[in-house]
């Protein structure tokens, strides 16, 4: 039987193809974070000749990236972005997702708004009819942590500090709790508006343009 590593690395093979299909050559590509993104990195390693430039949504990935020889390149400077391929903790139907279990959510949300194709990465377990299961990552301004925590706690969430977590921004984590996100773009935004709030794990105004997702049978590819 094959167990959730396999199914990842399967994912990430097929993430490899896509690439290498879709990117121009000496284009730049956005790499994101997570177990996930580990597969693909060390899977894509053999062609890193082909890729101009790498931004990473993680620390921890640019380092990984770096270790093959992948060159980095900064947001700042880059205009072009063709694709950008990166897991979930969850994602639904339409291709909403939720994310930042690995504390990289805001960076994630930046690439993936500046790619022109995000391509999401997942073994079947993450896939869901409604979001929530997986507990809401919400990054926050240290300072505003508590009154966050009490707006979280009145849009009916139980939002609960990640203590151990501060994450590249130098920002905390709260994860909230016991949610159904039937609107995920509503809530989004809702949340989005509380004073001290980076940003928030659902991403619905910008969801993924094509998943793959590893499963016993094979590789299933979604468009949206």
């Amino acid at each position: 039987m094959a167990t959730q590593d396999d199914l990842k690395r399967a994912v990430a093979a097929a993430a490899v193809e896509q690439v290498r299909a879709r990117l121009p050559p000496g284009a730049v590509l956005g790499v994101g974070s997570g177990t996930t993104s580990e597969f693909f990195i060390d899977a894509l390693a053999p062609y890193r000749d082909a890729v101009g430039a790498t931004v990473s949504s993680s620390e921890r990935s640019a380092r990984r990236l770096q270790q093959h020889g992948f060159k980095l390149a900064d947001l700042n400077d880059v205009v072009d972005l063709p694709l950008y391929v990166d897991g979930a903790d969850e994602i639904d139907g339409s291709l909403a997702m939720i994310k930042g279990g690995g504390a990289a959510l805001t960076r994630e949300k930046i690439i993936a708004a500046v790619a022109a194709t995000f391509i999401c990465i997942t073994d079947a377990s993450k896939r869901v009819d409604v979001l929530g299961r997986f507990p809401l990552p919400v990054e926050v301004i240290p300072l505003a942590r508590a009154y966050v925590a009490r707006e979280l706690a009145a849009l009916g969430g139980r939002p609960v500090w990640r203590r151990d977590c501060v994450t590249d921004n130098g920002n905390v984590i709260l994860d909230v709790h016991d949610l159904s996100i039937t609107d995920p773009v509503a809530l989004e935004d809702r949340i989005g508006q509380i004073a001290g709030v980076v940003t928030c794990g659902i991403f619905a105004r910008r969801r993924a343009d094509l998943l793959l997702v590893g499963t016993a049978d094979g590789v299933e590819l979604v468009e949206r």
